[in-house]
């Protein structure tokens, strides 16, 4: 049996950002600063967001500048384009 450990959040209105650091790796991070990671392509990326926000693909946000991964819990405010 394969363990599969649950969503982080379960709200269909939390955002998720993705884009690259200035390492250039991919990184996915609700607004909050609830979840995040680092990721080595965007596919990756999206595939996690997805997972955490409970497949809602209207709620990702891909930036077109650079985004540090940032743990701290505060609320993050980026120009944006909407991936879906």
């Amino acid at each position: 049996m394969k363990l599969v450990e649950p969503p982080s959040c379960s709200s269909p209105s939390t955002i998720v950002f993705i884009g690259r650091n200035r390492r250039g790796q991919w990184v996915a991070q609700e607004q909050n600063g609830l979840y995040g990671g680092l990721f080595v392509s965007r596919a990756q990326a999206i595939k996690y967001a997805l997972f955490e926000n409970g497949q809602h693909p209207e709620t990702i946000v891909e930036l077109p500048r650079e985004i540090e991964l940032d743990m701290r819990g505060e609320t993050a405010s980026f120009p944006a384009s909407r991936v879906a």
